[in-house]
């Protein structure tokens, strides 16, 4: 039998077929309120901050308290400072939230950093280096100079 995209059939994985998983089961099935409540919550959460809950989870929701699990201090004291407007956006959509707690927990990595850019030099730049390299004093204080500056411009120029 040969190998084509007709014979084949290719089971994919959807988040409905995720929570049908779970219903089947009656202790996952108990779950599942809860864990929708969540997830909505969650999804205000972000849409009411959406640059701070990039690295914020909810820990838990009981009785009005909301615990939210952040990866540093630096963002705990910069969300600290939009509980305000969290809580006033959460009232607004239904959810009772009567105070806040926030928990500075190293689970996952965040990448806050912005990438760099990535500089290019012209070709022009490329030749007044090289010119640089070949008019400064070879001298042992120099050496190190001269040979980072040939090594960048045989980097930049094809051979």
């Amino acid at each position: 039998m040969r190998f084509n995209s007709s014979n084949v059939s290719i089971k994919r994985h959807t988040p409905v077929g995720a929570t049908d998983f779970l219903r089947r089961d009656d202790k996952m099935a108990a779950l599942l309120p809860a864990i929708q409540r969540m997830a909505s919550l969650q999804k205000d959460c972000a849409a009411a901050l959406p640059a701070m809950f990039k690295y914020c989870e909810i820990l838990a929701f009981e009785d009005g308290q909301l615990i939210l699990s952040l990866p540093n201090a630096a963002l705990a004291a910069k969300l600290k400072q939009q509980l305000p407007k969290l809580q006033d956006t959460l009232a607004q959509r239904g959810w009772q939230v009567h105070g806040v707690k926030l928990k500075v927990l190293m689970t996952k990595p965040a990448e806050i950093k912005e990438q760099m850019r990535s500089l290019s030099l012209t070709e022009a730049a490329v030749t007044a280096f090289d010119e640089l390299g070949d008019t400064l004093e070879a001298t042992p204080q120099n050496a190190t100079l001269i040979a980072a500056l040939k090594a960048m411009v045989a980097k930049r120029r094809p051979t």
